[in-house]
């Protein structure tokens, strides 16, 4: 086997770069090649003399692929045998293999070089919008129900043999607790398109807002007659999204007419909040060679010139910027960071420790407290 160097330590920033950028497309075009194998092997179901019963199994037990690497491509080579178009574009990096797996279905002579085009460079997430704008569903019908409890019922075979071989038995059934098994991971909010401008939201919550739910649905009967939770979810939101407008952006139907404020203030007062927000868009405005962040989370008021080298508190001063460009732009000014720990101030100036800086879930602020 040829030596490859695993570390790239060594290079400098913008080799670093480039070379990053090099080995993505090499993997791109490494990726379309297997998927073009996959499917001619496919084709001539040479899996099966290979001692395997499925391309599936040939992918998982010989290439040793996991099954979700092995899943999309499998489906990303059967749709290119139809549609070949597919292996230049993810030979040029214009989708990648979850698209291809998502959209497979719902290909057809007709429409795959329009629908193909339109999911180009798009995420994981606008691709399953353009299948739900192409194959919408109906509504997901509301409901609430109760997730089973931590004791299960397992059923075992009272004859050792065929338990070994994985048969399960109806005569005999044994109680696990929530102490005999591992508890299952936390599952994440699902939210999933279904029809244009439609979506299914999916997500579990505790006993105590379930019955906040109970009450609310009871209390809203003569305008909610039939207690929909997405009718009070929506209402709930567009409650909690006006409330937060207001802490936040300082949102107001009626703004006062702005005083005379100092700039030489931290404070940014509620009408530069206003101006630097929609100037903005509500999106980070840092801008590097790959373009604008489009980042929406977390967003900070960012001052251009640092306040710790004497730049106003005003709206041509500041600029919306999200926490990492944030900090980012502070250690390009400052160099020196400090992190903020309960003990107090332990001074980071090695290399290794600017790697974990970045996976530190403590605050981090800037020396000559800038709070950049």
């Amino acid at each position: 086997m040829n030596e490859v160097p695993l570390s790239h330590a060594d290079l400098p920033d913008q080799d670093l770069i480039a070379e990053t950028s090099r080995l993505a497309a090499s993997e791109q075009q490494a990726t379309s090649r297997l998927v073009s194998a996959l499917a001619e092997l496919d084709a001539r179901r040479l899996y099966l003399g290979q001692g395997c019963s499925s391309m599936f199994a040939y992918c998982t037990r010989v290439l040793h692929l996991a099954e979700h690497a092995a899943y999309n491509r499998i489906e990303a080579a059967r749709a290119a045998r139809r549609f070949p178009q597919i292996l230049m574009m993810l030979a040029d990096g214009h989708i990648h293999l979850s698209a291809v797996r998502l959209l497979a279905p719902h290909l057809t002579d007709a429409n795959y070089r329009d629908i193909l085009g339109e999911a180009s460079h798009k995420s994981k997430r606008e691709v399953e919008e353009l299948v739900a704008r192409v194959r919408p569903r109906p509504d997901a019908l509301s409901s609430v129900r109760k997730l089973p409890t931590a004791a299960l019922l397992v059923e075992v075979n009272s004859n050792p043999a065929a338990s070994q071989a994985g048969v399960v038995s109806e005569r005999a059934a044994v109680c696990v607790t929530s102490t005999d098994i591992l508890a299952a991971p936390a599952r994440r909010l699902k939210i999933e398109p279904l029809a244009p401008e439609r979506y299914k939201v999916q997500f579990t919550v505790s006993r105590d807002t379930y019955d906040k739910l109970r009450q609310v649905q009871d209390l809203l009967r003569h305008r909610v007659p039939d207690g929909d939770p997405a009718a009070i979810f929506d209402r709930a939101l567009t409650l909690l999204l006006s409330d937060l407008k207001k802490q936040k952006l300082a949102a107001t139907g009626r703004p006062r007419v702005a005083g005379q404020t100092s700039t030489q203030s931290r404070h940014v007062p509620a009408s530069v909040r206003r101006k630097v927000w929609a100037r903005d868009g509500g999106r980070c405005r840092f801008e590097g060679p790959a373009g604008r962040c489009g980042e929406t989370g977390r967003l900070e008021f960012h001052h251009v010139v640092p306040y710790a080298s004497g730049g106003p508190t005003s709206a041509d001063n500041l600029e919306l910027r999200c926490a990492a460009h944030n900090r980012y732009e502070a250690e390009q000014r400052f160099g020196g960071f400090v992190r903020e720990e309960r003990t107090g101030y332990r001074p980071l100036n090695n290399r290794d420790d600017r790697f974990r800086r970045q996976r530190s879930i403590v605050a981090w602020q800037v020396c000559a407290s800038s709070g950049e």
